[in-house]
């Protein structure tokens, strides 16, 4: 894992623990999507390519296409465009870091297809403290 992964690694873990103290309330199974998926990580050219840079963009290339087609058979993203590489990067990086904390959360794993709610939602905070 190169420093560019843990540092992505930790923003999304940062954004998910965010969310689900802003009180998240739609289903469990929905939070990647509602998190990883209705902002982007990066708009601007020149900040996708840096960060391809410090991440090792053949290394990112090789993660989103391996991804997309385990996911769907085949590539969809245009690999010349560095904001939508570092883009689905960090939503595979999102996907995985969501079930690394899965892991550490009984009360998650138990309500994954549950509507979310406060105490739930508390609950599941308090175990990934831990």
């Amino acid at each position: 894992m190169n420093l560019k992964d843990k540092t992505m690694r930790e923003e999304a873990r940062e954004r998910i623990i965010e969310c689900l103290k802003g009180g998240f309330d739609e289903y469990y199974c929905d939070l990647h999507h509602r998190v990883f998926n209705t902002d982007y990580y990066i708009v601007e050219v020149y900040e996708a390519k840096k960060a391809l840079l410090e991440y090792d963009v053949w290394e990112a290339i090789d993660k989103v296409q391996t991804y997309e087609k385990d996911m769907f058979g085949e590539v969809f993203t245009d690999l010349s465009d560095p904001v939508k590489v570092i883009n689905l990067l960090f939503y595979i990086i999102g996907e995985e870091t969501i079930w690394e904390m899965l892991d550490k959360s009984k009360t998650w794993n138990e309500n994954w297809n549950n509507l979310a709610d406060e105490e739930t939602n508390a609950k599941i905070l308090k175990e990934l403290d831990e």
